[in-house]
């Protein structure tokens, strides 16, 4: 079973910046879609980013691009998200996910399999 843990969340002001982490082990992931989504008090769990395991390729939701940057440590089993200039908007618990297919619809949180406990940000204005 594939365990992800997130951590790095906090509370930072308006134009600061934070870098997430997920430690993922429990499995290999070739041909995984990994991702980070967010869900703010009374809202629905929101696409954020996601890496394709094997090539890196990357993908941002538009409110987030310029902003937020994910990468990956394949040697680590290591997921990072290094979010700048942080909006208030940008509260939310922020969770790493996995999903064991290579998928088209990476935005849809529905169809991933694993997930992390999540970790709070919050910016304050």
């Amino acid at each position: 079973q594939v365990r992800l843990v997130e951590s790095g969340g906090g509370l930072v002001q308006a134009g600061g910046s934070l870098r997430l982490s997920c430690a993922a082990s429990g499995g290999t992931f070739p041909g995984y879609t990994m991702g980070w989504f967010r869900q703010a008090p009374g809202a629905e769990r929101e696409f954020v980013t996601a890496i394709r395991w094997s090539d890196g390729s990357t993908y941002y939701a538009d409110s987030v691009k310029g902003r937020f940057t994910i990468s990956r440590d394949t040697g680590k089993n290591m997921m990072y998200l290094q979010m700048n200039n942080l909006k208030p908007e940008d509260t939310a618990v922020y969770y790493c996910a996995a999903d064991r297919n290579y998928r088209l619809d990476y935005y849809r949180a529905r169809g991933y399999d694993y997930w992390g406990q999540g970790t709070q940000v919050t910016v304050s204005s």
